[in-house]
């Protein structure tokens, strides 16, 4: 377990109270005029000042202000701009705040009125401090403090002191926060300010729940609780309790905290107190944000959104703003979370708040960081360094340091990441912030440990722990001792392990960190069984469990559950085991079934590894159909069938308003598709496409904007049932999975499912999938056999018993098989490749749905072929003009468009009338693009493209082709590069996106093919097509009639889909 880089990631916000001077009323009858409408006016603004009704306020001040000007009474003008200061403040005029105060401080000056001087350089201090300039409001407050001690203003100088210590909190100096808060509670204790008093406790509780020391919070926080019921403050008292939820939902006890927003709302509510609401909705927002539910969180954020902005509080819409951002970014939409970022920005910069507007800078930089784009991710943290150092905000800067250090470490220079941790260091020592200074000594230790250096990670994890010892922190020093407990497991010395985790549990016990107990319970659990004690790890395991269930850490609980099953396998209990595997795994789906489809994609990559044991356990219990419903429900979220949105029913009554107006949307395209059918026309398939690309973009976004309908598109039991339903008679279905050191090889019929499973090293299977390719993808290599043999006794021969000879096989690939083509798979026995004995396609989980015989299969196929769309230079394919020439005089009514002519426009329009569309173009499927010469410094094809005529065409937007009465679509000059760390999803997504789009089946090739071969096979692959073959058999035939060359030639096309 190691701690995160501190960063600005939103701004949490609590409701401590600031201190705020009210405006002196001055004694008129030393004045020279002294009308009775003039007291009633001043009367009439200090009231609608303390009443919360700032714009009446302004319009009463300017009317005095008048009236000071031209009686020329500097006295009455200066209370006048100091009134419209206060509230131009409160409607969020910064500006005109500080213009306004700086006029009348200048004017008591002038008249030498030392206690509203002083009043009105508490007064800018405080709008400084509230715009995000700590520094400056930090000169003012110093300014105002020896005037208000010289004049004896007790009653402004304990808020003074007050303010002084907020700030201080706020730039990372608690200790110094400390020192004012408790002079200036010894101020108002004297004067008996019992809720200044309160004001006070509150913000000292909030230090020390800062600087981990949350049971002493607590203790402040509830006597401050206790003076404002006394008093009668609702105000302020709901904004104690809103402090005290936060200092629950710091230790890990989100619900607690929840139940304490909940009163904080019904009070804020009941006095009418708008700001504070939206302010409590922002930290309900959170703590759903913490339990796993951002959908929730969502709803409150932008409940509180709507509020802000009626009331005109442009900072706390800014800072809402950048918490919808966050959650964005925690769920996976990193476009979405930036543009709520870039709505805050201009806002901050607006109202002059730069503080807050580095931290926006901060958000975006960590966007960009997280979604692969370091350099932009520097930029941002590069603006807003200055700003940090500008604005004096030291301990801010230092942050800001270390999220660039994090960026270096992440693109792997860990000399230049400890280059900006160790810059920021000495910043930290200078203010004196030691919790951050903890943070980043932390974070050194963490690079480290990532550069293999663990006892270099130690020492700095030692001096972390001091630290955290010295300042009391005692939350940071329970994580630090865990740190270097994991250090030690790592490096197999169990017993000092034991030793920093149980002094770990012993603190989080004593803060009540329940999260904090839970997890550390498990990792004490964990090295007990390393050394041998199993009934020991049970008991802990048992501990953390029923704790992670308390706090509702669902994540937790389903990592336990786990833990929990390796203890039951190592007593001989599979079916407890079983059971505990289960629930599991079936926690983490419901957590995936509360996000959106971007962090759906990567979900069971991050840890697979429960999934993948229940499917081992099972199958060892002889289950192969619980196995492999089970490894089905676990997979990853793939690309979605939005026939699935047809008359789809959620729960969540937005989504379903959305999924409606789709239908009719759809509706109206199904009834132009039939108008197209039977009255073509090329503006009639204009028309049909572009509803089509629309009803298409539509369907993608709700999937990605509603995690309800995202989970429409999950494999479900119902889906296994009808792929096995589905099978033809006589097809066999092989899906081999990757265990942990097994694979297990799947073997599905229509009326039986078995599984036969074999030991393997994962890494050295993975080489061999590597170098199979290499072999196979040059055609000068000789030596390729070997690994053919090899591949073919792992995956076929333990199942060829159950194959049925000379029928059809089709084959569920995933990871790095999707590159292999199981075709040249080499019986060594019978010295046959594999497509010697069986006809065979490739299967993706879409095309799975629909597996079964077409029982309508199309009487007269015609081809539309489009081809060499660049005639000169590299990107010329001269041989695929003679390709095209042939397959088209085929099939009687196919169409060819050449050169110029092979226009996607052309392509889109004329495909409509096709079943059989066949490309001839460079595609390149490849993230990084495709070189087509050996030397190639820059790629001569666009990434994930098909090149035409007019312009290459992205494949991810092949959903909006439209190709629903389209059996097959060939692409015969595309290539896919393997990359090292690739598992396939570039061969895959094509085939997904054009089956997504409608057509039943893809051929593709996964490398450039040779243009005689290629011309060869598919011109025989057509002429089977046109006798009556499936489209399997078909280019088993074509391929057959090459077999006699190196595979290089013959094996790259692979057929992928629905072929009968």
């Amino acid at each position: 377990m190691k701690s995160i880089i501190s960063s600005f990631l939103a701004v949490t916000i609590g409701l401590t109270p600031l201190s705020l001077a009210l405006i002196e009323q001055p004694s008129w009858a030393q004045t020279q005029t002294q009308p009775q409408d003039l007291q009633q006016l001043l009367e009439q603004a200090v009231q609608q000042t303390q009443q919360g009704k700032p714009l009446e306020a302004i319009e009463t001040f300017q009317q005095l202000l008048t009236i000071g000007r031209q009686q020329q009474d500097r006295e009455l003008e200066a209370l006048a701009l100091l009134g419209l200061g206060l509230n131009y403040d409160r409607i969020g005029k910064s500006q005109q705040a500080l213009d306004s105060c700086e006029q009348a401080l200048v004017i008591y000056r002038d008249i030498n009125d030392r206690s509203m001087e002083a009043t009105t350089l508490y007064n800018l201090g405080h709008i400084y401090q509230s715009i995000g300039q700590p520094q400056k409001a930090l000169e003012y407050y110093h300014q105002a403090l020896p005037i208000l001690r010289e004049v004896g203003n007790r009653n402004i100088e304990a808020p003074t002191l007050n303010n002084l210590g907020h700030i201080y909190q706020s730039i990372g100096q608690p200790q110094k926060a400390l020192e004012y808060l408790t002079g200036a509670l010894v101020i108002l204790r004297e004067v008996e300010d019992r809720r200044e008093e309160a004001t006070t406790l509150s913000n000292i509780g909030s230090v020390y729940n800062s600087i981990g020391q949350p049971q002493k919070a607590l203790e402040y926080l509830t006597k401050a609780l206790l003076i404002l019921r006394e008093v009668g403050e609702r105000k302020e008292e709901a904004a104690t309790i809103n402090n005290i939820g936060f200092v629950y939902y710091s230790i890990g006890q989100p619900y607690q905290a929840l139940e304490l927003y909940n009163q904080t709302l019904s009070i804020v509510r009941e006095v009418g107190d708008r700001r504070g609401e939206a302010t409590t909705l922002n930290n309900i927002g959170l703590v759903y944000d913490s339990i796993g539910q951002p959908q929730k969180a969502l709803e409150f954020y932008n409940q509180a959104l709507s509020i802000v902005r009626e009331v005109g509080n442009r900072s706390l819409e800014a800072s809402t703003l950048n918490n919808i951002g966050r959650i964005h970014d925690n769920i996976g939409q990193p476009q979405k979370a930036l543009e709520y970022y870039n709505q805050a920005l201009p806002i901050l910069q607006q109202v002059g708040d730069r503080a807050k507007e580095a931290g926006t800078l901060n958000n975006i930089g960590l966007v960009y960081d997280s979604i692969g784009q370091p350099q932009k991710a520097l930029e941002y943290y590069n603006q807003a360094l200055p700003i940090l150092q500008q604005v004096g905000d030291r301990s801010g800067e230092a942050t800001t340091l270390s999220n660039i250090g994090s960026v270096y470490n992440t693109i792997g220079q860990p000399q230049k990441a400890l280059s900006y941790y160790t810059e920021a260091l000495p910043i930290l020592q200078q203010v004196d912030n030691r919790t951050q200074q903890a943070t980043t000594l932390n974070n050194i230790g963490v690079v480290y440990d990532n550069i293999g250096q663990p006892q270099k990670a130690l020492e700095y994890y030692n001096q972390v722990l001091s630290l955290r010892q010295e300042i009391g922190d005692r939350t940071g020093e329970a994580i630090t001792l865990s740190n270097i407990g994991f250090i030690y497991q790592r490096m197999e010395q169990p017993q000092k392990a034991l030793e920093h985790y149980t002094q770990a549990l012993r603190i989080h016990r004593e803060v009540s960190d329940r999260s904090g107990e839970a997890i550390t319970l498990n990792n004490i659990g964990i090295v007990y069984r390393s050394i041998g004690q199993p009934q020991k790890a049970l008991e802990f395991y048992t501990q953390a469990l029923s704790i992670s269930r308390e706090v509702g850490d669902r994540s937790g609980e389903a990592t336990i559950l786990g833990n929990m099953a390796i203890i039951y396998q190592d007593f001989n209990q599979p079916n407890e085991a079983i059971t505990n595997l289960k629930e599991s795994v079936t926690i983490t789906l419901k957590i995936r079934g509360n996000l959106l489809k971007e962090n759906r994609q990567q979900f069971f990559l991050v840890q697979p590894r429960t999934a993948l044991a229940l499917t081992n356990l099972l199958i060892e219990q002889n289950k192969p159909e619980e196995a492999y419903e089970w490894i089905n429900l676990a997979t990853t979220f793939e690309l979605a069938d939005y026939t699935r949105l047809i008359n789809a029913k959620v729960s969540n009554p937005q989504a379903q308003q959305v999924i409606d107006q789709w239908n009719e949307k759809n509706q109206q395209l199904n009834s132009l598709r039939q108008q197209v059918q039977e009255d073509f026309s090329e503006s009639l398939a204009q028309r049909m496409r572009e509803l089509e690309a629309e009803v298409n973009k539509e369907a993608e976004e709700i999937v990605l904007r509603f995690s309800e309908v995202a989970d429409l598109f999950e494999t479900t039991p119902k889906d296994i049932a009808q792929l096995r339903e589905s099978i033809p008679k006589g097809t066999t279905i092989i899906h081999p999975v990757l265990l942990t050191n097994n694979i297990a090889v799947f073997v599905i019929t229509r009326d039986k499912l078995t599984v036969t499973k074999l030991p393997l090293d994962s890494t050295e299977f993975d080489n061999l999938i590597t170098t199979t390719y290499e072999k196979l993808n040059n055609r000068f290599e000789s030596e390729y056999l070997e690994n053919l043999a090899q591949l073919y006794d792992l995956i076929i021969r333990p199942v060829e018993s159950q194959l049925t000879p000379n029928q059809p096989i089709s084959i569920i690939a995933t990871g790095k098989l999707r590159y292999l083509p199981f075709e040249t798979l080499f019986d060594s026995e019978s010295d046959r490749y594999l497509i010697q004995k069986y006809s065979i396609n490739y299967l993706t989980r879409l095309s799975t749905r629909q597996v079964s015989v077409n029982q309508n299969p199309t009487s007269n196929p015609k081809i539309l072929a489009i081809g060499n769309p660049k005639s000169e230079g590299i990107l010329a394919l001269n041989g695929a003009e003679e390709e095209i020439k042939r397959i088209t005089t085929i099939l009687p009514e196919s169409q060819s468009y050449i050169r110029e002519k092979a226009t996607l426009e052309t392509f889109k329009i004329q495909s409509t009338q096709f079943t059989l569309l066949h490309l001839a173009t460079h595609g390149c499927f490849n993230p990084k693009g495709c070189c087509l010469s050996s030397k190639c410094d820059k790629p001569d094809l666009e990434p994930n493209s098909i090149l035409f005529a007019d312009r290459s065409f992205n494949i991810a937007d092949a959903a909006t082709l439209g190709l629903k009465d389209v059996e097959l679509i060939t692409l015969s000059a595309c290539q896919t590069a393997l990359e090292t760390n690739s598992n396939g999803q570039e061969i895959s997504g094509v085939a997904y996106l054009f089956e997504r789009a409608g057509a039943k089946a893809v051929i593709a090739s996964l490398w450039s093919a040779e243009d005689e071969t290629t011309r060869a096979i598919m011109e025989e692959f057509y002429q089977n097509i046109k006798s009556g073959m499936s489209q399997a058999e078909a280019l088993q035939k074509a391929k057959l009639s090459q077999i006699e060359s190196h595979p290089w030639y013959w094996s790259p096309f692979i057929l992928i889909g629905n072929t009968n």
